[in-house]
C-alpha cells in the first residue's frame, strides 16, 4: 500500500514537474519568438511602404514620360509645319517666278515701269549662300515695298570670269534664287513680282582681271520698278557687300 501510494505520489510529481516545464518552455519561445515576430512584422510594412513609393516613382516618371512625349510631338509638328511654310515659299520662289533668259527679255513690255530703287549683294567665291551683311541690305531694300504700287523686283545675278560658261550660268540663277526666295519668304511677296534671271559672267560690273573686280562681279543686283506716276526717279539703297 506504501508503495502504491509512492508510486502515485511519484507520478503526480512527475506530471507536476513535466508541466512545470512545458510551461516555462513556452514562455520561453514566445519570449524569443516575439522580437522575430515584431522584426517580421516591421519588414514587412517597410516592404509595402517601398513597393508603393516605386509605385509613385513609377506613375511620376510615366507622367513625365507621357508629357515630354507631347512636348515632342507638338515641337515636332510646328517643325513640320515650319518646314512646310519654307517648303510652299521655296516652291513658289524656285518655280512660279518669272524667268527670263536676256536682260531685254525681262525689260520689254515694262515701259509703264519706273525704277525706284536697287540694291546689290556679293557672294564668295563659288558660293550662292546670302551672309548675314547681305541678308541686312535686304531687309534695308525691302522696306521701301511697303509704299510703292504695283511694283515688280527685276532680280539678275552674276558671276565673274572663273569657270565654264554654263557653270556659271547654274551659279548665276542659284544665286539669284538665294535672294528670291529670301525675300519672298520673309516679306510675303507674291511670286509673280518676281522677274529673275541668271547672266553668268555676261555683264561685268568690273574688270574681271582683279580681285576686287571678280568680287564686284559675283553679284546679284535688284531693281524696284514701279508702275506709279508719282514715282519717277532712281534711288539706291545700298551697293555691294563684303566678299571672300
Amino acid at each position: 500500500m506504501n508503495s502504491y501510494r509512492f508510486g502515485v505520489m511519484s507520478l503526480a510529481a512527475g506530471l507536476a514537474v513535466a508541466g512545470a516545464t512545458g510551461c516555462a518552455t513556452k514562455n520561453y519561445v514566445r519570449n524569443q519568438t516575439a522580437p522575430l515576430v515584431d522584426q517580421a512584422n516591421q519588414l514587412e510594412d517597410k516592404t509595402a511602404s517601398n513597393n508603393r513609393q516605386m509605385h509613385d516613382v513609377d506613375d511620376r516618371a510615366q507622367a513625365g514620360i507621357r508629357q515630354a512625349q507631347g512636348t515632342a510631338d507638338s515641337a515636332n509638328q510646328n517643325a513640320q509645319n515650319a518646314s512646310k511654310a519654307a517648303g510652299d515659299a521655296e516652291s513658289s520662289a524656285n518655280f512660279a517666278v518669272n524667268r527670263a533668259d536676256s536682260l531685254e527679255s525681262v525689260i520689254k513690255g515694262l515701259d509703264d515701269y519706273k525704277p525706284v530703287a536697287n540694291v546689290a549683294v556679293t557672294f564668295g567665291f563659288d558660293k550662292a549662300v546670302l551672309t548675314k551683311e547681305d541678308r541686312d541690305q535686304l531687309d534695308t531694300f525691302a522696306a521701301q515695298l511697303g509704299s510703292a504700287k504695283g511694283f515688280l523686283l527685276e532680280v539678275t545675278g552674276g558671276t565673274d570670269s572663273s569657270g565654264p560658261a554654263q557653270y556659271n550660268y547654274d551659279l548665276s540663277q542659284r544665286r539669284a534664287d538665294a535672294v528670291v526666295q529670301y525675300l519672298a519668304s520673309k516679306y510675303a511677296i507674291p511670286a509673280h513680282r518676281f522677274y529673275l534671271i541668271g547672266i553668268g559672267k555676261d555683264k561685268e560690273v568690273a574688270p574681271n582681271t582683279t580681285a576686287e573686280g571678280r568680287k564686284q562681279n559675283r553679284r546679284v543686283e535688284v531693281r524696284l520698278l514701279s508702275n506709279s506716276s508719282d514715282q519717277d526717279g532712281t534711288q539706291t539703297a545700298s551697293s555691294g557687300s563684303a566678299g571672300r
